[in-house]
């Protein structure tokens, strides 16, 4: 497994979700079917009796995903649980007393407190003081790699040293070598620590998805960065031709997976965005079909404090203004001022994946 790890270039070196019948083509969803993060039927009902106060579903869910080695799905419900657990902290509370020194517990407890210090202007500072939590969630269960992209992650927001960072991530990818979000916090770290450059961050994608299996999430690592790159304002060093790829393999990896599917939303609202930069128009309307009612905050809350309006906005731009929607209008949907690039407030999030 370690031969397939894509080593890091050198430093310096709410509730369950209904089936609806398909709209013909063309035709938009009305507004108020369209669901913001909405979770996946695995996680809405963990979610429902959390909301009335009962832990123990979701820390079934979390178990079954760690010890069926569900590292995918595994990563995205610690995130969701330790986001409700940040605004009903009583309900975690109760957790973490009742299933002490518990891997799923700890897990979402790290989660929880990088989340906490992230958006504070002390956030290294902060962060440091969570290193325990951390280390106690990775040597609760060796296997889960988890921890290490909260590792990953917190390294990123605490400003550690490169050497610190590649240790974290070649533990991470012993565990699961195409594990997506460990591969996101190693892209992001990378583009703020070469800050101007693109091209050192598709470099290390394209190699993680050439290693990937054609259905990891993986495959869509090119996009991620061409995201990067095109919200930078688009560095001229990178051609066209290769944004055009990062775009191709993502629609590839999309078109494997159901249509309106919550699971890949995050992955199409991004690439959502990628095409409308590269005037896509087409491909755009295609991968808003495959959204379907499953908008994602991210993106679309660097632009609006109202992701959702905002989304739905775009989306109507697009599907009603022809055949080539006007340049002007589209942009000025993806270039709202007085909303920082860095997400609400000028705080970007841990976990933007």
């Amino acid at each position: 497994m370690v031969g397939t790890m894509v080593a890091l270039p050198p430093f310096i070196r709410p509730t369950r979700m209904t089936k609806r019948p398909p709209r013909p083509a063309g035709r938009p969803q009305a507004g108020d079917e369209v669901v913001l993060d909405a979770p996946d039927d695995r996680l809405s009902p963990a979610l429902v009796a959390a909301g009335r106060g009962e832990y123990r579903p979701a820390a079934e869910l979390i178990a079954a995903t760690r010890a069926g080695g569900e590292w995918e799905n595994h990563d995205r419900y610690v995130r969701y649980l330790a986001a409700f657990a940040r605004s009903r902290p009583e309900w975690f509370d109760s957790w973490r007393a009742s299933t002490p020194g518990t891997p799923d517990a700890l897990v979402v407890e790290a989660q929880l407190a990088v989340d906490r210090a992230w958006p504070s202007p002390a956030r290294a500072e902060l962060l440091r003081e969570v290193s325990p939590l951390i280390t106690a969630a990775a040597r609760a269960d060796d296997r889960d790699p988890v921890p290490w992209r909260i590792a990953l992650d917190h390294a990123r927001g605490s400003r550690a040293g490169h050497r610190y960072f590649e240790e974290l991530w070649e533990a991470a990818v012993r565990r699961a070598p195409h594990h997506y979000g460990c591969h996101v916090a190693a892209l992001r770290y990378l583009a703020g620590f070469r800050r101007g450059s693109h091209d050192a961050c598709f470099d290390f994608a394209e190699r993680a998805a050439q290693d990937a299996p054609a259905d990891s999430l993986v495959q869509a690592l090119p996009a991620r960065a061409a995201f990067g790159c095109l919200i930078d304002g688009h560095d001229p060093e990178i051609p066209r031709a290769r944004l055009d790829i990062a775009a191709d393999q993502a629609l590839a990896l999309s078109a494997r997976f159901p249509a309106a599917d919550p699971w890949t939303a995050q992955i199409r609202n991004k690439l959502l965005y990628v095409l409308l930069r590269l005037h896509r128009w087409e491909d755009a309307r295609g991968e808003l079909s495959r959204i379907g009612p499953y908008a994602t905050s991210f993106p679309w809350d660097r632009f609006s404090e109202d992701p959702l309006g905002h989304f739905l906005r775009l989306r109507e731009h697009l599907l009603t203004a022809g055949s080539r929607p006007a340049r002007a209008g589209l942009m000025a949907l993806m270039s709202t001022p007085g909303v920082t690039q860095g997400g609400r407030g000028g705080h970007t999030p841990a976990g933007d994946h």
